[in-house]
């Protein structure tokens, strides 16, 4: 017998071995994110049951009103530009170890701006040019926003979940202040900023209602997914994330790189509040903030960061906030359901990623 022929065997029983432990993986994967959904589901129908409502009028309404309807599928298409752009922002910081939690302060800023912006820069440049300044302008705004809480995190090592939280507080009086005092239209009787014109907002696609800023949003996850896995400064972030003194020990500027996760995690939530102005509202009034970074938290968890994942679970979740408006209508289920069905589900998903950490220290022990 050759040695050729006494390996061959050994060879194949370890591919064998890897391939095994790839499908292990991806149903491991499946077990702990499909699981929390179903759950999640399970436990809304009997709470929809005890409020004397049908589960499956319930849901039936949601999937013709999102998916079933032309109307409802462009609405859900043009409510994903916003939601991906703030997934890509939470995909960068998380992966980088860093919790911007003030992205609905980056948001709502960068969208004030971009309101009061549009109108004025309209007047004198042409539509194209004035759309890439306003989505620059609307993501500057965000960016800015952040140094506060990027630079106490880098070199005070102040804790970002409390600066981020309370940075979130002040942006949003701050957005109500500009909006009723200095970018003030005075011919509404509506606090709120001038109207851009629906011919100078973001382009539609395919004479369809869908806003073009789902096409950003998508470009966004995407480049967000493909930079954080495939190239060297992905990699210098996840090795930040994973363990900051091993970094600091391996000669990464982790200061540096911190204020850059920031701005960037940042600038992408104010670019969402731009796309909400240029490709939905055309304004913004006072004290309008739809809150939108607390509700695509679990779902960036849930998708476990992958960009792929995320993009369809934030069409998931379009669907059903576009759809439980008009079930809500017709049915009496309050609107606010859906962020109750999405706190309990992130319940769950901390309750499995408990359970499987518990069941991993188990089998190495």
């Amino acid at each position: 017998m050759t040695s050729e022929t006494a390996i061959a065997p050994e060879t194949g029983e370890q591919e064998r071995k890897v391939r095994l432990g790839m499908h292990d993986d991806r149903l491991h994967f499946l077990i702990i994110t499909i699981g929390p959904v179903l759950a999640t589901l399970v436990i809304a129908s009997l709470i929809l049951l005890a409020m004397g409502v049908s589960p499956l009028d319930y849901y039936g309404y949601i999937f013709q009103r999102g998916v079933m309807s032309p109307s409802g599928v462009q609405a859900t298409l043009t409510r994903m530009g916003p939601l991906l752009l703030i997934a890509a922002s939470l995909i960068v910081c998380f992966r980088a170890g860093i919790w911007n939690l003030g992205g609905d302060a980056q948001f709502i800023l960068g969208a004030v701006f971009v309101a009061a912006a549009g109108p004025v820069l309209v007047e004198t440049l042409p539509p194209s040019l004035m759309m890439i300044l306003c989505l620059a302008i609307g993501a500057a705004a965000g960016a800015i926003w952040s140094l506060v809480p990027a630079f106490l995190r880098a070199y005070q090592g102040i804790n970002e979940i409390i600066t981020t939280m309370m940075m979130t507080f002040l942006g949003g009086s701050l957005a109500n202040v500009l909006v009723k005092l200095v970018f003030l239209d005075p011919e509404t009787t509506v606090p709120q900023t001038r109207t851009l014109a629906v011919p100078d907002r973001l382009p539609r696609l395919f004479d369809t209602t869908v806003s073009s800023g789902v096409l950003l949003g998508l470009a966004a996850v995407l480049i967000v997914h493909f930079t954080m896995n495939r190239t060297a400064f992905g990699l210098r972030l996840r090795i930040v994330g994973a363990n900051a003194k091993a970094a600091v020990h391996a000669g990464l500027p982790v200061a540096a790189l911190t204020v850059v996760v920031f701005s960037i995690s940042a600038g992408l939530a104010g670019l969402a509040g731009a796309v909400s102005v240029l490709g939905q509202y055309g304004n913004v009034r006072a004290d309008w903030n739809p809150a939108y970074t607390l509700t695509i938290v679990p779902l960036v968890f849930l998708a476990r960061f992958n960009g792929f994942a995320t993009i369809a679970f934030v069409f998931l979740f379009s669907v059903l906030s576009i759809g439980s408006e008009s079930a809500a209508r017709r049915l009496g289920v309050p609107n606010y359901f859906t962020l109750v069905t999405m706190a309990m589900l992130l319940i769950l998903m901390a309750v499995a990623e408990m359970v499987d950490q518990r069941r991993s220290k188990g089998k190495a022990v």
